[in-house]
């Protein structure tokens, strides 16, 4: 927002308190008068009243622009101003009330031979207690916006600082995946699988496209996701052959379950590292995913030798420190906070499972 649009909706705010401010002053006077005053003269008294008050908020919007005027002076000046500044206001307000008070009773105040306790009366009593509550309710609402423009900037930086982390912890998946990729090729380049490295490198350019498409700050169907993950296979389907199976269970409500971007590759990535190269007769890579009690429960599972073998922890944190894992880790972190789950363990038919849980949520 543009300080010249910031401006255009003080201002509007200001005339809108001025005449709610303003209205309740009148009715509060023709309240009191509906109990003192004969019920003859009460519509024109609140003529009088509204007058008045209609001079009030010409006088208080010049206070309003010379209090803006000094507002970088400093608490002292702003103080010196606002007591100087409500008693001058209070000087021209009160002899004008006065000299209109009387109207509805035919009466007005003879100017030539008005003292100053006739065009004074009530300058201490009502105009200028009334200005300096004026001044202080403005500065209250002053102080209120500002301290809101503050707690919005701050969100506002909070926000840019989230949404950059996660920008870094997306991208850093590109060159990561990118690197493993190519020093796969150029395994099949060495080994004379020119055909295979070629099929490669045409799925890899798809992959890539694909994925640049989506900001990294986008969330997609879990079934798109599926989809992206399948290019991804279809890579490594060429390096692998008949070595790589892949099962695929997924429930059809947990098909429209909304999930970051590029979640599932990573912990595809890991199965083929530690599964299905490790093995001569490869394995299989199997995603389940499912909702219970509002929460999506994604878990990817493979045959290979599981956690004990890969680095003696049971509780998979040695496993978890890859480049890939870790920044799943810190991508769910930074969107879910708290209210998400990753976990680690030994299946029970053998090999690892990998179990995300993040709020269900749907397009």
């Amino acid at each position: 927002m543009n300080t010249n649009t910031l401006d255009l909706i003080r201002s509007k705010q200001f005339w809108i308190f001025q005449l709610l401010g303003w209205s309740v002053w009148v009715l509060m006077l023709v309240l009191r008068d509906l109990i003192f005053v004969p019920p003859e003269y009460i519509f024109s008294r609140a003529l009088i009243f509204s007058l008045s008050a209609i001079s009030a908020m010409v006088l208080t919007a010049g206070l309003r622009s010379l209090y803006k005027l000094v507002w970088e002076r400093g608490f002292v000046v702003r103080f010196l101003v606002t007591w100087f500044g409500s008693f001058v206001a209070a000087m021209i307000w009160q002899p004008f009330q006065n000299y209109i008070s009387l109207l509805p009773f035919g009466e007005v105040i003879n100017l030539r031979d008005a003292n100053a306790e006739d065009l004074f009366d009530g300058l201490f009593s009502r105009s200028y207690p009334l200005l300096l509550l004026w001044s202080g309710l403005y500065y209250i609402i002053k102080y209120y916006q500002l301290f809101q423009a503050e707690k919005e900037k701050s969100l506002r930086s909070e926000s840019l600082a989230h949404e950059a982390q996660l920008l870094m912890l997306r991208y850093q998946l590109n060159p990561h995946f990118l690197f493993n990729t190519l020093n796969a090729i150029s395994t099949l380049v060495l080994s004379s699988a020119n055909d295979r490295a070629n099929e490669m490198l045409t799925k890899l350019s798809k992959f890539l496209r694909y994925s640049l498409d989506h900001s990294p700050l986008d969330k997609v169907s879990l079934a798109h996701e599926l989809e992206t993950s399948k290019l991804y296979l279809d890579i490594e389907k060429a390096r692998f052959a008949e070595r790589l199976r892949l099962e695929i269970d997924i429930e059809p409500e947990a098909e429209l379950a909304l999930v970051p971007t590029m979640l599932l590759q990573p912990l595809i990535e890991n199965s083929i590292k530690y599964a299905i190269s490790q093995s001569e007769t490869g394995g299989t890579i199997r995603i389940t995913a499912k909702v219970r009690n509002s929460v999506l429960i994604l878990q990817v599972s493979d045959d290979g030798p599981g956690l004990l073998e890969l680095d003696g922890e049971s509780d998979g944190s040695a496993f978890s420190q890859g480049v890939g894992i870790s920044n799943i880790r810190n991508r769910l972190q930074q969107i879910y906070a708290d209210a998400h789950k990753i976990s680690f363990y030994n299946a029970e038919s053998g090999g690892l499972t990998v179990t995300v849980e993040i709020p269900y949520e749907r397009q």
